[in-house]
């Protein structure tokens, strides 16, 4: 009977053409196109801001001496075209107005400081809200900081190798599928916990307010089947349509990686490919199922209580928030799946899949999790079953 009850509701579910956007056409492409366009409008921006031709303005050089070294600076550092300014205001004032896009201040004493072997402050004036200007600058001053400091070496008859005694080399020990973990790790489960929340909200509101504002709640009340039973054919249906979502979103980012060359270095594809394993997939999935089986039993509730769809949605679509908010942990550096954090409710499925796909998830902290998402999965599911069996609120 709850078969029965789930094949019919699922087949009116899937001829709702709203909630198959919801559940399979939304989530399918989101990451395609996003990751498409990023990748894309990124490497635009790039590639404009290292070949645009920038106007440079100088001031206080007197002796023309960085002047000629900007005129000398090879074109592989950036196009330029510099002039020259008598008034510092009026070169910050042309930064402001955007004539040119990078100024360079030097002080009146250079030449004194140069003669006493001190060092020589060089302002640089830019636009930060401007991509690339100040990596720009930061490219021009390396190039003359590493010209003055050969000069004075020469001029002071000092090896280089006899003032740098000790050179540090950094050796990150982490191995690529820890930091893909370190990376990735926060912005999947937030993606799949979204969908898997969005994909559960329709359904449930349309099986349960809707059959209220259709009219055929009494009717199908008066079947002789179990109100469990109709409950569970119909939470069936909601949390299909949850994990349809989330399996469509990780869908999307297989063939985001796999056809669009979203990655082109080899290596990590290997990685990625190396993690999306089918025992990645089951470990994943069984932390995601219990909590849409939670995201349905908090809001099948609501859903009964609802006199309308509409007012069912304005109160299911503010707890999106609450419910998705605590997967932004998962973008916080230094928060990391402990004893404490695998018992708070969602935190502890962001903070395993981090560790999951790090490939150093403790089976510990995974069963406190599971453990903790199951309990309240079941909590949720007796909750909803309270209410659906109040014949006030169904008939409100």
């Amino acid at each position: 009977m709850i078969f029965t009850i789930f094949k019919k509701e699922l087949i009116d579910t899937l001829r709702d053409k709203r909630t198959m956007r919801t559940m399979l056409l939304i989530p399918l492409l989101v990451f395609p196109i996003t990751l498409t366009l990023f990748v894309n409008v990124s490497s635009s921006f790039e590639k404009k801001a290292s070949e645009e031709k920038l106007k440079i303005g100088v001031w206080g050089d007197l002796g023309s001496k960085y002047w000629n070294q900007l005129k000398e600076m090879p074109d592989g550092l950036g196009k330029k075209e510099l002039e020259n300014f008598e008034d510092s205001a009026a070169l910050k004032r042309a930064i402001e107005q955007g004539e040119i896009q990078l100024g360079l201040i030097v002080p009146k004493n250079e030449a004194e400081l140069t003669r006493t072997k001190q060092s020589i402050p060089l302002t640089w004036l830019f636009d930060a809200s401007s991509v690339g200007r100040q990596q720009r600058a930061e490219s021009y001053m390396n190039f003359m900081s590493n010209k003055a400091e050969a000069i004075r070496l020469q001029e002071l008859g000092v090896d280089v190798e006899k003032i740098h005694p000790l050179v540090p080399v950094y050796q990150n020990c982490a191995s690529d599928k820890k930091m893909i973990g370190q990376l990735a790790g926060g912005f999947l489960p937030y993606i799949f916990i979204a969908f898997g929340f969005i994909g559960c909200m329709y359904p449930a509101i349309d099986l349960f307010t809707g059959e209220k504002e259709r009219g055929t709640i009494e009717t199908l009340l008066t079947t002789p089947v179990s109100r469990w039973q109709i409950l569970v054919g119909k939470m069936m249906v909601v949390v299909t349509s949850g994990m349809l979502a989330a399996s469509c979103a990780l869908l999307g980012l297989f063939v985001s990686i796999e056809f669009l060359d979203i990655v082109q270095n080899k290596e990590i594809l290997d990685i990625v490919h190396g993690i999306l394993t089918p025992s990645f997939i089951i470990a994943m999935f069984s932390l995601l199922f219990p909590l849409v089986v939670f995201f349905a039993g908090a809001m099948i509730p609501i859903a009964v209580y609802a006199k309308s769809f509409k007012e069912a949605q304005s109160i299911i679509t503010p707890l999106n928030f609450v419910m998705v908010l605590p997967a932004m942990i998962g973008f916080f550096p230094g928060i990391e799946l402990n004893a404490l954090t695998a018992a708070i409710p969602v935190v502890n499925i962001v903070l395993s899949t981090k560790e999951l796909i790090s490939g150093t998830l403790s089976v510990g902290y995974y069963c406190i999790s599971l453990g903790i998402m199951l309990l309240l999965a079941t909590l949720s599911v007796i909750v909803s079953y309270r209410q659906f069996g109040n014949e006030a609120r169904i008939l409100n």
